[in-house]
């Protein structure tokens, strides 16, 4: 949760692993989306502890949730 604390003015931002694994599949997207400073959208997708597993997995897994949550919206600017 370190990417986004400065821009969510020091929340410790939970990740989208950690959202899945307490809350299961049917979640909404406010509950890994968070605006932040310059309404800039922050996102924390989380992976396995450093030496267990892969962490292509946690970005995989955030980017699919994101598409089938739908925020991924035309007006967004990258």
């Amino acid at each position: 949760a370190d990417s986004t604390r400065l821009i969510l003015g020091g929340l410790a931002q939970r990740t989208v692993l950690d959202t899945l694994s307490e809350e299961g599949d049917d979640i909404d997207l406010d509950l890994v989306l968070k605006p932040g400073f310059a309404c800039i959208r922050c996102v924390e997708s989380g992976g396995p502890e450093p030496g267990v597993g892969c962490a292509g997995r946690g970005i995989i897994t955030s980017i699919n949730l994101l598409e089938r949550l739908g925020a991924y919206t035309d007006d967004l600017d990258y």
